[in-house]
Parts: C-alpha cells; structure tokens; sequence
C-alpha cells in the first residue's frame, strides 16, 4: 500500500462515523451493506419528488426563459442610453467652451468702453465748463470747482497729444481760450486783492485770507503761465514790503513819542556823584523817568506783558502815559512777531514754497523793515547808559525767537542775530563803565557820613539783584562775569570808605551795614544760593564776629582776657602761675558783680542804636550776649579749679543761670 493510501484510510478512520462503527463493534461488511440499502432508498424517494414537482419545474423554467429575454432588452436600452450621454457630454463641453469665449470677449468690450468712456469725458469740453469759466466771478466756489476740471483737461490733453491722439486735436482751441480767459480772470482776481492791501486802514488779513481759499488758483497759474504767476508774486512782494516797511517806520516812530522825557546819562553810574538833581535819592516823577538800578516791575515785560497787546500810540498820547524804552522795544518786537510769522506760514502756504524759497521770499518782503528796526534800536541804545533797559532787551530777543521757532518760523534769526550784535556790546560797553567808575570812587573827597550803608553800596545792591534776577531764567556767561567783575570792584570800594572812619569799631559798624544791605535785597530778589549773596554772607559773618569781640573787650575785656589766659596756663600745668593770680581774678570778680547788668543795658543800647536794620542789631546782640555767656561759663569753670576754687573773691560770682536769665530779658520779640 503506497504512503498516499495510508493518509487517505487515516483520514477515513477519523470520521465520526466509522468511529462509531468501529466503536459499536460490527462487521464492517454488514454495516457497507446497510448503508448501501439506505443509499438507494434515499435516491429513490428524492426521484419521487422531482416527479411530483415537475410541473413547477416547468413553469420556473418558463419564467427564468422569460427574465433573459427582459434582461436582454434592458441591456439594449441601457447600451442606447450610454451613447445618447457620451453625445451630451460632448456638447455640453462645446457649450463651456463657448461660454469662456464670450465671457472673454464681454469683458474685453467693457473694458475698451470703460477707457473709452473715460477718454471721452476727460476730453469733452461740457457746456457747464465753458459756461462757468467764461461768465461765473472768480470768487464763487463753482468756478473753483470747474478750474480743477479744466487743469484736469488741460493736463490730459498735453499727455494725448504726447501720443498723438486725433481727437486732442478737435478740442485743443477750446481748451486754449478757456485757459486764457480763466488766466485772465485769476490775474484780475488777484491783483485787486493785492491792490485792497494799499487802502489807509485796511487790515491786509481779510483778503489775504480770501486768497488763501483760492489758492489753487495760483497752482492753476504756476502750471498753465508761468510768467502771470511771476507777475502776480512780485506785485504781491513789492505791495507787502512797502506795508510793512511803512507801518513799522510809522509805528515805531509814534511809540517813540511815549518814553520816559528823562533816561539815564552818565550821572547815572554807579560810582557817579550823588546830587540833588539828578542823584539816586532823588525820586522824579514816574511819568518822567525809569528806575535806573533797581528792577522793580520792569522785568514783568518778560512775563506778564511778554505776549501782551501791544501798545496802541494815539491811545496812550491822550492818557500821557509814558513807559521805559523796553516797553516800547517789546510791543515792535511782539508786533514784528506776530506780522512775520503769519506772512512767513502765508507765503510757504499760498506760493508753495520750500523752507529756503520761503525764507528768500521772506528776505525780499521784510528787509527793508527789519534793516530800520536794527537802526532804530542802534541808535537809541547807543546813546543809552540803562544796563537794565539792555539787557531786559537783551531777554525779549532771545523769548521772542523761542517764540518764532515753536510757531515754526526761523525767518527771523538773522534778525535776532543783528539785534543781538547791536545790544551785547553796548551792554558791555556800559558796564565796564560802571565797573570804572566804582573803581575811580574819589573815597577821599566823597567820604561816607556816617556808618549807615552807602548810597553806592544801595544802588549795587539794587542794580546787582535786579541784574541776577533777570539772568536767572536764560543765564548768560558774559553778563556773569561783568557781574563778577563789577563785585569785586564794589568789596574793595566799601572797604575803601570803611578805612575814612577813624575807628575799628566804626568800620566794622560801616562794613556789616553795607554788606547786610547787599545780601538782605540781593537775597530778597534772587535765588538763595546765587554766588553775590554767598560772598557777601560770608563777609558779614567774619565782620559780625570781630565787631561783637570788639563790643565785648570793651565792657568785660579783663575777664575774657583772663580767662584764656588761664586756660592757657592750666593746660600747661602751671598751678603756680594760676595761684599767683589770686588778687587780680579778685578785682575781676568785684568788677563783674558790680557792673555786669548795667554792662549789659550798655551793650544792648549801643547795638541797636548802631545799626538802621533792627532785625540785623537784634541778631548781633543776641550773638554777643551767646558769646559772654560762653565766655563766662569758661571763666566759672576755670575758677572751680584748685588752687583758684579757694579764693574768697569767688563767692560773690553770680550764677550762671541768673546771667542766662537776665540775657533772655534781651531776647526780641518777633
């Protein structure tokens, strides 16, 4: 039995039924036959059914017959409709095609009759346009309107015929007398506005405000005539600078009518001579003169009145009022501000103009004027020995140009250039005047009276706080060091009139006057670490200490004297020397207790009668009183020391704290 035998009668041992054949324990013979017999049983009872179901069969064959021949004629009508769909298919992408192509050719034409259209209309000349330019006034808002169309055309019309359009050719006449005659009109227009500048009275505002509505109109001109625009610029240039130069020349002049009669002259100096006339003490009349030294309310033309009206001269000719030269030098200045700026922004504006053309146009309207204001401010200060007028000028130049660049106008630096030019040196030159006649003050021939403070010593203090004050806001380094300068000139002349006085009490009594009057107003006026007021501070403070020393030797000399004496000697260890002055310190004591109060009143007495500042004689008393309770504490303290705590002189010392408490009887009341 070949190896495929074996695995094929294993595979049949492994069915369930021989299992169970093999199982039961039958002869397999017998079992075969059975299952034969049960074989053909079951073949001829299923012959038995399809017989009796035949007829069925028959009618199902009739059937599935009759299905086919359905099937096949769907499949016929299918495959008709699948070649009618191929048939739509092609025409429907025949269609696409079409559509895309008429698409295109539809946007082509719109955009030919857009720009067309809009060739037309940028070149057709309407009947409202010819209408307008030729009939309506210049100054209605619809000839401006119909000017901007005509530019519009004007310019299209250059740009075809650059391209030789045909149908520039039909409207290039039209476009031309349009274009004269709207010139024409413009040139009319303009010229008799500029022409209402010249009327007396007329304020040149208004029309130059109508022509800044219309000033397209002179674009219009730059573009389409040049030389009627030249025409028109010029015309207005000439009429301006003749204005200006005539108001400023007039105005000027009438504010010269309203100065002070009186101004400062040489007797005016520092070190000049005090007369009745003409000195510093004497007080004129305000409607005639300025203060010459002292500031008082004229350095409100740098606050207050900086950016006040201006003065208006018929107006104050029937008050008489009269006012100081930089009064009258800030209401031109404020006005030339105020006129220059406005016309500087209405020529950039109105001509079109870059800043350097603006400024060159500028120079052509205003030179003239601002050539007379430089002469007219030279030759009053050239004459003028007023160092506070000056430099209040001096202050109202460099304001007013702060006030031009934040108005975005530089039109007029040169200006404030030249006037600076003309103020400086005069100021300097007036100065060192000053600065020399205080150091040629004949000391000898114009001694000092008495220890009150000097005349000269009031009138710097005065001018020097006045000078400092001004300077505070905008520092100037020049006028620093003429202050500089004029201070040390001064210090050496109050010391020169404190030598005439016979005595070092009554210099020092002249000295601290002086220098308390200088420092209390300079103080009083100007900032409390300005470099004037620190000087002088420090002056009456060495001075102050040597006068109460001076005041203290002469009424308890012996015990100061002694008592730094003794010190001396008892740091040295010297007890002898110390009990060798046993009878001395007694006298010394007896002196005291008997005379110390009455020292006192006599003390207080000569201070304050000494000095006219109550407040500085209160404080140098209250100074010398400290300084004897000083003295004296030392003094009582050395005493207390052995071998001197032994004298019998020492009982009768008073109390330290009864001398405190009679001090304090002294001690002001404010």
């Amino acid at each position: 039995m070949s190896h495929s035998e074996d695995d094929n009668l294993q595979d049949h041992l492994q069915e369930d039924i021989v299992k169970e054949a093999l199982a039961s324990g039958q002869d397999l013979r017998e079992y075969s036959k059975q299952v034969e017999v049960e074989l053909a049983s079951c073949e001829q009872a299923s012959i038995q059914d399809y017989i009796s179901q035949a007829g069925n069969i028959a009618q199902l064959h009739t059937q599935i017959s009759s299905c086919d021949g359905i099937l096949a004629r769907m499949e016929n009508l299918l495959l008709s409709f699948q070649t009618d769909l191929g048939s739509i298919s092609s025409e429907i992408l025949t269609l696409q095609q079409e559509s895309v192509d008429m698409n295109l050719r539809l946007k082509n034409r719109q955009s030919v009759r857009g720009e067309l259209s809009q060739f037309v209309d940028d070149l057709v000349v309407t009947e409202q346009l010819i209408t307008t330019i030729m009939e309506t006034p210049v100054s209605e808002q619809q000839f401006l309107e119909q000017l901007q169309v005509l530019d519009h055309k004007i310019e299209f019309l250059k740009e075809q015929s650059f391209r030789e359009a045909r149908a520039a050719q039909d409207v290039k006449d039209v476009l031309e007398k349009l274009k004269i005659k709207a010139v024409a009109k413009i040139r009319e227009y303009f010229l008799l506005k500029i022409n209402q500048f010249k009327k007396p009275l007329a304020n040149y505002q208004i029309p130059q405000n109508a022509m800044l509505r219309f000033k397209f109109y002179f674009q219009f001109l730059q573009k389409v005539n040049r030389e009627v625009a030249s025409e028109v610029r010029e015309e207005y240039i000439d009429t301006m600078s003749k204005i200006m130069f005539s108001y400023f020349k007039s105005y000027s002049g009438r504010l010269a009518k309203l100065q002070f009669e009186e101004s400062a002259s040489r007797e005016d100096l520092l070190g000049a001579e005090e007369s009745q006339s003409k000195g510093f003490f004497f007080k004129p009349s305000l409607k005639n003169k300025t203060t010459v030294f002292s500031v008082g309310s004229r350095d409100e033309v740098l606050s207050a009145e900086l950016e006040a009206p201006i003065i208006v001269p018929h107006a104050q000719q029937k008050t008489d009022q009269r006012y100081p030269h930089e009064m009258l030098f800030r209401s031109v200045q404020y006005a030339l501000v105020d006129n220059a700026c406005r016309e500087f922004l209405f020529i950039s504006e109105f001509f079109m103009l870059d800043t350097n053309t603006a400024q060159e146009l500028f120079n052509n309207i205003f030179g003239k004027t601002l050539s007379v204001l430089v002469k007219q401010a030279d030759s009053f200060i050239s004459d003028s020995f007023d160092c506070l007028s000056v430099f209040l000028c001096i202050h109202l130049v460099q304001r007013y140009q702060l006030l031009c660049h934040k108005r975005c106008v530089g039109g007029l630096d040169r200006y404030w250039e030249n006037l600076n030019g003309v103020l400086w040196p005069r100021l300097s030159n007036v100065m060192q005047m000053n600065i020399v006649s205080v150091r040629e003050f004949d000391t000898t021939r114009r001694r000092p009276a008495d220890v009150r403070p000097h005349y000269s010593t009031r009138r710097y203090a005065e001018f020097s706080a006045a000078m400092v004050g001004i300077n505070e806001t905008f520092p100037h380094e020049q006028m620093n060091r003429l202050l500089a300068m004029l201070q040390e000139e001064v210090e050496g002349l109050i010391l020169r009139l404190a030598s005439q006085f016979p005595t070092r009490k009554e210099q020092l009594l002249f000295l601290i006057n002086n220098y308390d009057l200088v420092m209390s107003i300079v103080i009083e006026r100007t900032k409390d670490d300005s470099k004037e007021s620190e000087t002088f501070r420090e002056q009456l403070k060495t001075r102050s200490e040597e006068f109460v020393s001076l005041v203290l030797e002469n009424h308890f000399g012996h015990l100061i004297q002694w008592s730094k004496e003794a010190e001396r000697k008892l740091d040295a260890g010297d007890l002898e020397g110390l009990r060798a002055e046993e009878k001395r310190v007694s006298n010394i004591i007896g002196d005291f207790s008997r005379d110390w109060k009455k020292s006192l009143d006599s003390i207080n007495g000569e201070i304050l009668s000494s000095f006219p500042n109550l407040k500085l004689g209160t404080s140098l008393l209250q100074q010398a009183l400290t300084t004897l309770v000083q003295y004296y504490h030392r003094f009582s303290r050395v005493l207390g020391v052995a071998p001197l705590s032994q004298i019998a002189a020492t009982g009768q010392l008073i109390n330290i704290h009864q001398l405190m408490v009679e001090v304090k009887r002294y001690k002001p009341n404010f």
